[in-house]
C-alpha cells in the first residue's frame, strides 16, 4: 500500500507520542486523531517501513463515547488530515479520559522501561493558587484552554504565520490559538515577520514580547532551532534577535518573583511553575530534606525555579548548588537566590559539574551531599546513564526527579534502581491539556 491509500481499522490501544494503535495484516499502524475503541477510516502517510505505518484519520466509523468536537476547530477531524495545526494531539477527547490516557502510557513505559512491577502513580491537572485564606488566585479554566503563555510560530517564504502542520514543517494558517492565552491569541492574529521562527512570550506582567527568529527552523524531533549559516543581512537578523531574546521578563511564582531572558526557558503553561515548585516541596518533604547540615543540588538548573523551593524549605543557611549550561540563565539564578547565603549557581554541563564534583569533594562534602536531595529537571531525552551514574555515586540520600517524557523517566528510573534507589512515589501532571505530553515528579531513596 501507498501513502494516500485508506484502510478501515480498528483502534486497540494509546502509543507514546499523541499516536493511537491499530493492526492491519498483523502489522502495526500508529494512527493520529483517533480513540481507543474506535473503528474509524484512515489515510496512510507513511508506509516504507517494514514494522509499522502511520496515518491519520480521516471519518469516524463507530465513535468512542469519549469523542468530542476538537476543541481546536483547525485541527477537527472534518478537517483535511494535511490542513490540521499540530500541538493538540488529545484535543477530540474527554478531558478527564485523556488523563486517563496519559496515565496508561506513563505506568506502561515504567513497567517496560523502568522495570518497575505494578506501578502507580496519581494524576491530576494544574493546581490552583490560593492566598493565605485559602481563596483561589488562579486555576485551570473548565475546558483546559487558554493557558500557553509561550507559544511558536513558524512564517513560511509566502509570508504565512501559523503553527506546523502534524509531523511537517509545513505552515497553517489558522484563525485562532486556543491554548494559547488570550493576549497572546490576539497578538497572532495580526502579527507580520520575516521568514522562520516567532516567539510569543507573555510573562508575569500581562504585556507579549515578540521574539522574531529569522531563518530558524523547528527541528520535529527536539524542538530547538536549526539557523541556517547566512550572509551578512542574516548575521544583522541574530543580532536583532539576540537583543529581543535577552530582554529581561520577570515571572512570579507563590510571591517570589524570577528573572529570565524572555527568551530562555520557562514553564509554559501559566499554573505550570506554581504546580511543579508546589509538587517538589511535597517530594522534599516526605524525603525528610529539612537536613541544616545537607548540601542539595539543582541539576539542569535553569534560572533556579527549584533551587528557590528547597532553599526555602530549609531557610537562609540552606546550602544548595544549582547547574545550568546556559550562562545567561545562571546569571539570572545567582540574582534570584540572592536570599540564601548558602546557595550558588554554576554555569556547566550537568555531567561535567558531576564529574568535578566526584574528583574534588572532601569526605566532609561528601557527607553533607550524602545527607542532601539531588533534584534533576533534565530535558526530554532525560538524564542519561552517565548522569544517573554520576549522581548515584554521590549517593545522596534522596533524589527528586522532573520529567516531561515517560519514557526518559522510566529508563533514568531503572538505572537508578539498579544503583540501590527505590521509587517512593510518583505524582503525574497535565500541564499541557489537550496534547499528550505529560509532566511527573518521583521521588526517589537509597535503600537502607
Amino acid at each position: 500500500m501507498q501513502p494516500g491509500d485508506l484502510l478501515d481499522l480498528d483502534i486497540t490501544d494509546v502509543a507514546h507520542g499523541g499516536v493511537f494503535i491499530a493492526r492491519h495484516e498483523g502489522r502495526v499502524v500508529f494512527v493520529s486523531d483517533a480513540v481507543p475503541g474506535e473503528r474509524v477510516r484512515v489515510r496512510l502517510t507513511e508506509t516504507a517501513k517494514s514494522s509499522f505505518w502511520r496515518g491519520a484519520v480521516v471519518d469516524v466509523l463507530d465513535a468512542s463515547p469519549h469523542r468530542r468536537p476538537h476543541v481546536w476547530a483547525a485541527a477537527d477531524v472534518e478537517v483535511d488530515p494535511d490542513l490540521r495545526p499540530g500541538g493538540a494531539d488529545f484535543g477530540h477527547i474527554a478531558l478527564p479520559h485523556q488523563r486517563e490516557l496519559k496515565t496508561r502510557v506513563l505506568l506502561d513505559a515504567l513497567e517496560r522501561f523502568g522495570g518497575l512491577e505494578q506501578p502507580s502513580a496519581t494524576m491530576s491537572g494544574a493546581r490552583p493558587v490560593l492566598s493565605e485564606r485559602g481563596e483561589v488566585l488562579a486555576e485551570e479554566s473548565a475546558d483546559a484552554t487558554r493557558w500557553r503563555t509561550r507559544v511558536s510560530l513558524h512564517v513560511d517564504d509566502a509570508g504565512r504565520v501559523g503553527p506546523f502542520a502534524a509531523r511537517t514543517h509545513r505552515v497553517i494558517e489558522v484563525d485562532d490559538l486556543p491554548l494559547a492565552t488570550a493576549e497572546i491569541a490576539r497578538v497572532a492574529r495580526s502579527l507580520s515577520a520575516p521568514a522562520g521562527r516567532v516567539d510569543l512570550v507573555q510573562p508575569a506582567d500581562g504585556r507579549v514580547r515578540v521574539v522574531a527568529r529569522p531563518g530558524a527552523l523547528r527541528d520535529g524531533r527536539s524542538g530547538s532551532p536549526r539557523r541556517g549559516a547566512g550572509p551578512r543581512r542574516g548575521a544583522q537578523r541574530a543580532v536583532a534577535e539576540d537583543a529581543a531574546a535577552r530582554k529581561t521578563v520577570v515571572e512570579e511564582v507563590d510571591g517570589r518573583p524570577f528573572r529570565l531572558d524572555a527568551g530562555g526557558f520557562w514553564q509554559v503553561h501559566r499554573l505550570a511553575a506554581h504546580t511543579l515548585s508546589s509538587a517538589v516541596a511535597d517530594a522534599v518533604r516526605d524525603a525528610g530534606g529539612d537536613d541544616p547540615e545537607a548540601q542539595h543540588l539543582d541539576l539542569y538548573g535553569g534560572v533556579g525555579l527549584f533551587a528557590a523551593t528547597l532553599a526555602g524549605l530549609g531557610g537562609p543557611a540552606t546550602r544548595i548548588t544549582t547547574v545550568e549550561s546556559d550562562p545567561a540563565a545562571t546569571e539570572h539564578a545567582g540574582e534570584n537566590l540572592a536570599d540564601w547565603i548558602g546557595a550558588r549557581a554554576e554555569t556547566a554541563r550537568t555531567e561535567r559539574f558531576l564529574a568535578r564534583l566526584q574528583a574534588q569533594a572532601g569526605a566532609a562534602e561528601r557527607a553533607r551531599l550524602g545527607r542532601g536531595v539531588t533534584l534533576l529537571d533534565p530535558p526530554r531525552a532525560g538524564a542519561g546513564r552517565d548522569v544517573v551514574d554520576a549522581v548515584a555515586a554521590l549517593a545522596p540520600a534522596s533524589v527528586v526527579y522532573v520529567a516531561c517524557d515517560p519514557v526518559a523517566l522510566s529508563r533514568d528510573l531503572g538505572w537508578f534502581r539498579e544503583r540501590g534507589y527505590d521509587v517512593r512515589r510518583i505524582a503525574a501532571f497535565d500541564l499541557f491539556p489537550h496534547s499528550h505530553h505529560v509532566e511527573a515528579v518521583a521521588l526517589l531513596q537509597r535503600e537502607p
